[in-house]
């Protein structure tokens, strides 16, 4: 295996058995051979303070383009039908009508598309982001009842959306399998996650449950889940030639821009995509049909597309959390200490895709316990295509770990959180490999004196206000580090009258969590400049390099390159100075960008600013490009973001309503970059985990697969009168082993909270809801 493959899969946490073979490196180095990050070791200028959103008062003002507000001339709109069918043919078409509507420019359906290559299915190759191996207008076949089976262009999306309305299909129906108990009469199989087979067997498991004094041994159920970022889908596309022009909605630009360019045959570098503002992304704004249909309808039709997704249309054809069923067992001794962990069950997809809801995730590295046993089982269904959903397993599978550990130190009337520091592991339960920082138990400990936990009487049921019954819970949360490979920054240095600016582009994306804005902060520290004087470059394939925003790990895939390309630009610039600089024969390790130059290390007054290097060499400016190291931490610590939620709910006694009155969560993610919008990503994804807990479930009829409920009036999400004020603290406490120190967040937030409400209504009213989300039916 090459280094490259062995770096992705350790950014993939997939390095078992392969330890024996490391290479030990320095306690406080994160790169192999390297020196400790100067961010880490202390705060100074930027790094840790508060800083508002670089693009935030585009944003107010409406200067901030989102993909379906770009034009292009000649442009027209498109409109998408949809299969209403799980399985079978299209067996005919009228499209009469439908042509002859007015404003009309094509009717495209599989009859008329241009020929096109499946799309490559994600995890199939390092660009690979199609959604399925499923060909795109290519055949009469229907595989899920929402699937795209005609696009109508037309010069205004009224007139698109009334004619597609217009077509009529008719069908010849095949056997499909749209109910779970068909599903799993069909057979199930062992789930895989990036090609690694879930499932952990450590001991045995089950004759040590079967031999524990105490033990508890339930089954969860999570329902399926569908996407409602504040932006629907959308791209804008124009075709130039051979040459393709996409302003879309992307998380994944540089590889998104590769695949639909693979699919048309377009030779590399002749698609650009993208992709300047995303209104909220959180694993869905990826690859799906409508960009390839519309880039084919503006090929056919010779102008210009816009396709924006109706947010039915979304239902219809953007993937999903799957449904789960998990059994959780834990054998423990009378003092709380584990013998057994068990945590298996199955989750479902489709027959054309590779993304089951990975819930043991979490479970590998929370609990010690003498015996594990980790799997997931997967059933096929005829529907949508499942996809990433935010902290994809952990989400789900925290909720049946958490509400089973607090049912576990009911039934040792020990303290939950003092049952889950008992059993606080001294490294990896699974890979045995060292922590490369964690401090939950700090969290805990500092979550629980802000809450108010001491003091709290652990009989359910027995706290009451008038008619309001009242309860507090808690719950763990992990999600792992990741840092993917193929990370790169361009940085620029370049004179500006007596000024000097700096534009650092990466080729990453921005869907609102501030990642322009943390970029800016870590590059103006590393440069030692204002950050007045700081240019973010980000959202265009042009860019070079491929960083995704997915996995709680486009900052420090952000900051490794920015570091590398730091270095490469301190050397050129040492070139640069020649023999008359003050910097004279110095090596790029001897000196330090400060105050808008670089000096020595331990003599800061032989120093030189770059307005006088760059003038030296009779240069405007100077380029460097460079990638971030392989992640190779990641072979050698285990690494994750951890959290301690606690959360208060009042349950009418009459009603059954149920309010979330307080939350507080406390957090261990590493160094903290920028308080305010590390804040506001924490509080989101613990508002997304009240909308798992208390409402969010995607109907779904077994009759014919279709989703029932496809729209925000009838799905439900957390509006204002559902949250409460959230408290939000953390450890700041860095990680020698990462750059700068910090661990994602993004994923974070969400992840335990369904179980700390959970916890909380059975502390308030005695019932444990073990099947989400907990609706007043589950509680009267």
């Amino acid at each position: 295996m090459s280094i490259v493959d062995t770096a992705k899969q350790a950014a993939q946490g997939l390095m078992q058995g392969a330890m024996e073979k490391l290479v030990p490196l320095a306690p406080d180095s994160w790169i192999p051979g390297g020196v400790p990050d100067p961010l880490i070791a202390r705060k100074h200028g930027l790094i840790g303070t508060p800083v508002s959103r670089l693009d935030g008062a585009l944003k107010v003002k409406g200067a901030a383009p989102f993909a379906a507000e770009f034009r292009f001339d000649g442009m027209v709109f498109a409109a998408l039908r949809y299969a209403t069918i799980a399985r079978g043919r299209i067996s005919a078409i009228d499209g009469g009508a439908a042509e002859a509507a007015p404003g009309v420019v094509l009717v495209m359906t599989h009859l008329n598309a241009p020929p096109m290559k499946t799309p490559a299915v994600f995890g199939s190759g390092p660009n690979a982001v199609g959604p399925a191996d499923l060909p795109i207008f290519q055949d009469d076949r229907i595989h899920w009842n929402g699937q795209p089976i005609a696009c109508v262009l037309a010069q205004t999306q009224e007139q698109a959306d009334h004619a597609a309305a217009l077509l009529r299909f008719s069908y010849a129906e095949e056997p499909s399998t749209t109910t779970l108990a068909g599903a799993k009469a069909n057979g199930t199989e062992q789930g895989m996650f990036f090609g690694q087979p879930l499932r952990n067997d450590i001991g045995e498991a089950e004759a040590a449950l079967a031999a524990a004094p105490v033990k508890v041994d339930r089954t969860y159920r999570t329902p399926r889940h569908n996407h409602n970022p504040i932006e629907p889908h959308a791209a804008t596309i124009a075709w130039a030639g051979d040459e393709l022009l996409i302003h879309d909605a992307s998380q994944m630009v540089t590889q998104q821009a590769q695949t639909i360019g693979d699919v048309f045959g377009v030779a590399e570098g002749k698609t650009r995509l993208t992709s300047p503002y995303v209104g909220g992304g959180f694993g869905c704004k990826g690859l799906w049909d409508h960009q390839i249909i519309g880039a084919a309808a503006a090929k056919l039709a010779g102008r210009p597309v816009r396709i924006a997704l109706s947010r039915e249309g979304v239902y219809r054809t953007v993937g999903g959390r799957s449904l789960t069923e998990q059994r959780v067992a834990i054998g423990a001794q009378r003092d709380g200490t584990f013998d057994a962990l068990i945590h298996t069950g199955l989750s479902v997809m489709t027959p054309h895709n590779n993304m089951p809801e990975p819930f043991i995730l979490g479970t590998r590295c929370t609990y010690a316990a003498r015996h594990i046993a980790l799997k997931v089982e997967v059933a096929r269904m005829n529907m949508l295509a499942n996809t990433f959903m935010r902290a994809p397993g952990e989400a789900v599978g925290t909720f049946a770990l958490e509400v089973a550990i607090d049912e576990l130190a009911a039934e040792l009337a020990i303290d939950p959180i003092e049952l889950r520091i008992r059993n606080e592991p001294e490294q990896d339960p699974v890979n045995g490999l060292p922590f490369s920082s964690r401090h939950i138990v700090t969290a805990w400990r500092q979550g629980a004196e802000r809450f108010g936990w001491a003091g709290r009487d652990a009989t359910p049921g027995v706290r009451r206000e008038g008619e309001w019954l009242i309860g507090t819970g808690c719950a763990t949360g992990t999600y792992p580090y990741y840092r993917m490979p193929g990370g790169e920054a361009r940085i620029t240095l370049a004179r500006d009258g007596a000024t000097v600016r700096a534009t650092v582009e990466v080729a990453a994306a921005e869907m609102g969590m501030g990642t322009s804005t943390t970029t800016a902060i870590v590059a103006a520290e590393r440069l030692g400049l204002p950050i007045a004087q700081i240019e973010v470059g980000y959202g265009d394939s042009a860019i070079p390099g491929a960083i995704m925003a997915g996995g709680s790990q486009q900052t420090a895939a952000i900051g490794a390159a920015v570091i590398a390309a730091h270095n490469a630009l301190v050397a050129e610039l040492l070139t640069l100075a020649g023999n008359d600089s003050p910097l004279a024969g110095l090596s790029p390790d001897e000196v330090a960008s400060d105050d808008g130059g670089l000096a020595k290390r331990d003599d800061p007054a032989r120093r030189e600013s770059y307005g006088s290097i760059l003038a030296r060499a009779q240069r405007d400016s100077v380029t460097v490009t460079k990638a971030g190291s392989m992640p190779l931490e990641l072979m050698h610590w285990s690494m994750h973001s951890h959290s301690a939620l606690f959360c208060e709910v009042r349950v009418n006694a009459v009603t059954g309503e149920l309010r979330v009155s307080r939350l507080l969560g406390s957090f261990d993610c590493g160094r903290i970059l920028n308080p305010k919008t590390a804040t506001s990503q924490f509080r989101g994804g613990i508002i997304m985990g009240l909308g798992m807990a208390l409402m969010e479930e995607t109907q779904f009829d077994e009759r014919n697969g279709r989703i029932m409920n496809p729209s925000l009036a009838e799905y439900h999400i957390p509006v204002h009168m559902d949250v409460p004020e959230i408290d939000v603290i953390w450890t700041d406490i860095p990680d020698p082993h990462t750059p700068m120190g910090a661990h994602g967040i993004g994923e974070i937030g969400i992840t335990g909270v369904a179980a700390a409400v959970a916890n909380a209504v059975w502390h308030a009213t005695g019932k444990r809801v073990r099947d989400l989300p907990i609706t007043l039916d589950k509680l009267l």
